[in-house]
């Protein structure tokens, strides 16, 4: 598989968060030190870019995956 590039799964890694912090927020969820599943509360609930590399880690691998299997499924990633 060709390489994708490092800015686009950066991007979308950036916007992955963002969906995840919406739907959390729906959920009820919002910023804690640390995570605590009962008052709904998780340090992550922060900005992409203050995250530590290991979330944002997270995040990238969901994103490459992403686009993998966009790839693979035959569709071509086109910059307008």
């Amino acid at each position: 598989m060709n390489k994708l590039p490092r800015q686009l799964i950066e991007k979308l890694a950036e916007q992955v968060h963002i969906r995840w912090m919406e739907k959390r927020k729906a959920e009820g969820w919002s910023y804690g030190p640390e995570r605590n599943d009962e008052r709904k509360q998780t340090p992550c609930m922060v900005p992409y870019d203050e995250l530590s590399e290991l979330e944002k880690d997270y995040d990238r691998s969901t994103a490459r995956q992403t686009l993998e299997s966009i790839i693979e499924l035959g569709y071509n990633v086109v910059k307008r």
